[in-house]
């Protein structure tokens, strides 16, 4: 009996065939899982590019606009030094003036010692050595009588203080003011091109500005208020500006009818800045001798010692000194009581004042050209406005297909680095250099990818 054999190979095609029908379907499978990936790698890619271009505008953004407030703080620190430099320069032409008078003072306080008129020994035996020192030694000071006059030492240093302020630091006070907007612009437009340096993207981009308070953020003033308030403030520093004005009697009883009453040398000096922002000084010295008539009785007979008034540019007097334009050079012809009725309303019975010696000053006067004071800059109303701010907006069109605007707030604010040692709070001002920059939140910030 013969048995069949089966054949191998009967087993193996089917499961072959199988195989093969698996492996089409994963190929399959894997392209699609492939095609898949791809896209979501190509949508993340492009998310990425995007966030980067939103990103890189972000940055240029809020440089450009901290840029934009950094040139504003520089420019209002500028009004403050400004503003110190043009006090700094009143302060030499106060004491510009004041040498002026005091000049004029010495050397005619020397021409009358060396007249004798009055005697330095007469001066020395009634109000002692140093007095009868000093008034000689004023002989000296002759040599300097012309220091003070018109185109002189004195003169020229006083115009050029006055130059400086008005051609120097009130024009460029001025220019600062006006220039602001401008300066801070060309700032951010610079650092936009800084930051996107490409052309084809330059092409592209454009900015503004928007909620802008620097236009009437600052004002023009004129010199009087707070300003002049200030002015005096620094003055009284220094003692060489202070009053000059000292009375010294003697102790001997001089008339019976008036026991109480001495033989006086009234020293009298000021510097002030007039209504009209004109620096004058003035610097008088009288001898005034207790005289006594049956018609007046007790008054006092006035000796000028010394005399010098420099009023600066101003036209007249603006002290509260008595005196009279043309007094007479002598009193040969007239008595001086009877002159002083005639002419004055002078108190010749008392008094503290140099009347005599006044009149003698103003008319050898020695007037100096100059502008007076100048306006000033300042922050137009800090309680309303404390800081400058503004908002850019840079737009960027066709970034990959796309348009992007990012909004960045910047402001200048005052902020004193140190709390003041009174206690009290300081008001934004352009007289301390504390202005600084800073980014703040904006409300539409943003750009959203689409």
């Amino acid at each position: 009996m013969q048995i069949p054999v089966a054949n191998h190979h009967e087993g193996i095609l089917p499961a072959r065939r199988q195989f093969t029908s698996q492996a089409g379907q994963a190929l399959v499978l894997g392209i699609l899982l492939l095609g898949i990936i791809m896209l979501a790698l190509n949508a993340l890619f492009s998310t990425g590019r995007l966030i980067g271009v939103k990103a890189r505008q972000l940055h240029a953004t809020d440089a450009a606009a901290y840029s934009g407030a950094l040139v504003q703080a520089r420019a209002l620190n500028m009004q403050s030094y400004i503003n110190l430099a043009q006090t700094g320069h009143q302060m030499a032409m106060a004491h510009l003036v004041t040498l002026g008078s005091w000049a004029k003072f010495s050397a005619t306080q020397g021409k009358q010692a060396s007249a004798g008129n009055p005697p330095a020994y007469l001066i020395g035996m009634m109000f002692g050595s140093q007095h009868l020192q000093a008034y000689q030694s004023a002989r000296r000071a002759q040599a300097i009588a012309n220091i003070a006059n018109s185109g002189n030492e004195l003169y020229r240093a006083f115009s050029e203080h006055d130059k400086a302020v008005h051609d120097v630091l009130q024009a460029t006070s001025l220019a600062v003011k006006q220039s602001l907007e401008t300066a801070r612009n060309n700032a951010i437009e610079k650092v936009i091109h800084a930051n996107y340096p490409e052309a084809h993207i330059q092409q592209n981009l454009s900015w503004k500005i928007l909620n802008d308070n620097a236009s009437g953020f600052s004002a023009v003033f004129a010199p009087n208020g707070n300003y002049r308030s200030l002015i005096g403030q620094v003055a009284s520093v220094y003692g060489f500006l202070g009053e000059r004005n000292d009375t010294h009697k003697n102790s001997w009883i001089v008339n019976e009818k008036c026991p109480w009453k001495r033989h006086e040398l009234r020293r009298k000096g000021q510097t002030i800045l007039d209504d009209d922002g004109n620096w004058q000084s003035i610097d008088t010295q009288s001898y005034h001798a207790l005289r006594s008539n049956r018609w007046i009785g007790c008054y006092f007979r006035e000796y000028p010692m010394g005399w010098g008034w420099v009023p600066a540019n101003a036209k007249s007097i603006g002290m509260d000194v008595p005196h009279v334009e043309d007094s007479p050079d002598n009193f040969s012809e007239i008595d001086f009581w009877r002159w002083v009725q005639r002419a004055t309303k002078w108190n010749v019975f008392g008094g503290t004042d140099n009347p005599l010696a006044n009149s003698r000053a103003v008319a050898s006067r020695q007037r100096w050209s100059g502008g007076g004071l100048p306006g000033y800059v300042d922050i137009a109303n800090a309680n309303e406005q404390p800081a400058m701010k503004f908002t850019l907006s840079l737009t960027r069109k066709n970034a990959w297909g796309h348009d992007f605007t990012i909004n960045s707030t910047a402001k200048t604010f005052f902020e004193r680095p140190q709390p003041r040692t009174d206690g009290r709070k300081e008001n934004a001002n352009f007289w301390h250099p504390y202005w600084q920059a800073s980014l703040m939140p904006t409300e539409t910030q943003g750009g959203s990818l689409p």
